[in-house]
């Protein structure tokens, strides 16, 4: 059989991802700072916080335990965060709803699943100077390796790089939404804080996935 993961390790997954944006709560908000509120951070740990609790003692599918994360972004990040998040996870737990294993192309579901739920609400792109800049090229980089025959390992660790280098891109950009829009040319030279924090989903989600794939 090919490589997949159990989808008994939602809870696992999800809690990770609960500690990797509450670990760089500070860090993120210092980001945001540069051309933002300064409250990404704040907004962003308080809401994978909420989920991390909903999640204690509980063995949940990938698909529930996304749901949960989806419901705690929803209800407890204000601004446009929480619903752009929030599409993000219910998008990518559709995909999985109801499979007890998870191998690649399964993945590359819940991948574009995600990305098409998000681009239900928002018109953002690569370009943009947004977390756009790091998901697509993620989505696509997986989705490349996968169907060139990459193995689910590889296709995850492409999909890292291609995070990265995504989210990198937005120093070079000038911000075309949100507040940071207003700043013009002035907000050149910084990363874009939606950006960041997809990196660190994105690379501790793929990360996790690694630790669990069985072949």
């Amino acid at each position: 059989m090919s490589q997949h993961f159990s989808s008994s390790t939602g809870s696992a997954i999800v809690a990770s991802l609960v500690s990797v944006i509450v670990a760089n709560r500070e860090y993120l908000s210092e980001v945001d700072g540069a051309i933002g509120d300064g409250d990404h951070g704040i907004n962003m740990a308080k809401g994978f916080s909420r989920c991390g609790k909903s999640l204690e003692g509980r063995q949940l599918s990938l698909a529930e335990a996304l749901d949960e994360l989806t419901l705690a972004l929803m209800e407890g990040i204000g601004g446009s965060m929480g619903p752009l998040y929030g599409s993000l996870f219910i998008g990518m737990a559709d995909e999985v709803r109801g499979r007890d294993e998870i191998d690649a192309a399964s993945f590359a579901r819940l991948l574009r699943g995600g990305l098409t739920s998000l681009q239900d609400i928002t018109d953002a792109g690569v370009g943009d100077k947004c977390l756009m800049d790091t998901l697509i090229p993620s989505v696509e980089a997986f989705e490349q390796a996968q169907a060139n025959g990459a193995s689910f390992h590889d296709a995850l660790n492409r999909m890292k790089s291609a995070a990265s280098q995504g989210r990198d891109s937005t120093r070079d950009l000038v911000a075309k939404i949100g507040r940071a829009s207003r700043l013009g040319e002035r907000s050149l030279g910084v990363l874009d804080a939606g950006a960041v924090s997809c990196c660190l989903i994105l690379t501790n989600l793929a990360e996790s996935v690694q630790a669990q794939l069985l072949d």
